[in-house]
């Protein structure tokens, strides 16, 4: 019988406190042990004991000094993040470090840092993928998910380019659009009833900018954050423009919006085309968008998926059960559609004798 020659090696937490990589009762630590069954993993004070075959050992190492770098860089390194790591889900080292500022932290797809310290960063491919596409085009499309960042993302590259003095402004808005209940029985003026909707890029924005900071944008308008139909008849120059939810923007509206471009401006469109609100007689403007605009040059497309899922680790399980569960319908519908194609036509049968 042949035995494997197992190695020892040291990885010291150096200039790090080891509570903050193995987490309360070692939740990160067990993480990281039970994607290597293969390697035993010991703490000891501020250092990793490993024990394993030699390429195993190496690989491990390079992935704790990559999550050490990022707890020295002034990031939390929450469970997700580790699950993240493990997922190998970080980009390259060519593409790990976007374009910023002197002095920013080499954290994988780092935009910027947040009022609290927070590093604001595309995590997943797809995320990556956002960015890469904004850097090259004018207009980008993002489709994907709940969770998947799109939003979050293209805020953050709205907030660096009005940081580099990129642009001179940030316009976000959305669509208003019912999704179940009804506006004109929320209670308060217009604005009041608006700006639920908003609510998700007001969040976005606070994790960013302090809020003394984005009060001041917010009352000189260098940050809008208006409802789709306010955009008619605009032109926004020097700005960066994302529309959120584009699902629920109709034909026209999109094309109101995409026409409100002005001179070195972008914008950032995002949607995800499972959960479109609008009533059935209305056909939603962003399918009409992603056909017809693929082959225009300035023009980029971003697919993303469950795996770019950023939230809760039961949302990936929740959109699985969604699709699955969509799908099986869907299968009954094509079944039933057969069966009744195969019965007879008894109206236009013989009569029987």
């Amino acid at each position: 019988m042949q035995t494997t020659l197992l190695f020892e090696r040291d990885i010291l937490l150096e200039d790090v406190n080891p509570l903050d990589f193995f987490g309360v009762n070692n939740e990160k630590l067990n993480l990281i042990r039970a994607a290597y069954p293969d390697v035993k993993i010991i703490a000891r004070g501020n250092a990793l004991k490993t024990y394993g075959e030699p390429g195993k050992l190496e690989v491990l190492s390079n992935l704790v000094e990559s999550m050490l770098r990022e707890i020295r860089a002034g990031g939390e390194l929450q469970s997700q993040r580790v699950l993240e790591f493990l997922d190998k889900r970080l980009a390259p080292p060519e593409l790990s470090q976007t374009q910023g500022q002197e002095g920013d932290p080499p954290v994988e797809g780092f935009l910027l840092r947040g009022p609290t310290g927070n590093l604001v960063r595309a995590r997943t491919p797809g995320q990556r993928k956002i960015v890469e596409l904004s850097n090259h085009n004018d207009i980008v499309f993002a489709v994907g998910p709940a969770g998947s960042g799109k939003t979050y993302t293209a805020v953050a590259m709205a907030v660096r380019a009005l940081r580099d003095k990129l642009v001179k402004k940030i316009v976000l808005c959305r669509p208003a659009v019912e999704a179940g209940e009804r506006l004109g029985f929320l209670p308060g003026d217009l604005k009041e009833k608006i700006d639920p909707y908003l609510r998700p890029l007001y969040d976005a924005l606070e994790e960013m900018i302090p809020a003394d900071k984005l009060k001041a944008y917010l009352e000189r308008n260098v940050i809008e954050i208006v409802p789709l139909a306010y955009m008619r008849g605009r032109t926004l120059n020097n700005a960066y423009i994302i529309l959120d939810e584009a699902q629920n923007a109709t034909e026209m509206q999109l094309k109101m919006f995409l026409t409100r471009m002005g001179i070195e401006s972008k914008i950032i469109v995002t949607g995800d085309l499972t959960q479109i609100d609008l009533p059935r007689a209305q056909q939603s403007g962003l399918i009409q968008a992603t056909r017809i605009m693929q082959d225009i040059d300035g023009i980029g497309f971003v697919s993303l998926s469950d795996q770019d899922v950023v939230r809760h680790r039961l949302v990936k399980s929740i959109l699985k059960a969604y699709r699955q569960d969509d799908e099986a319908k869907k299968l009954w519908r094509e079944k039933r559609s057969l069966q009744f194609a195969a019965v007879p036509n008894e109206t236009t049968s013989e009569p029987s004798p």
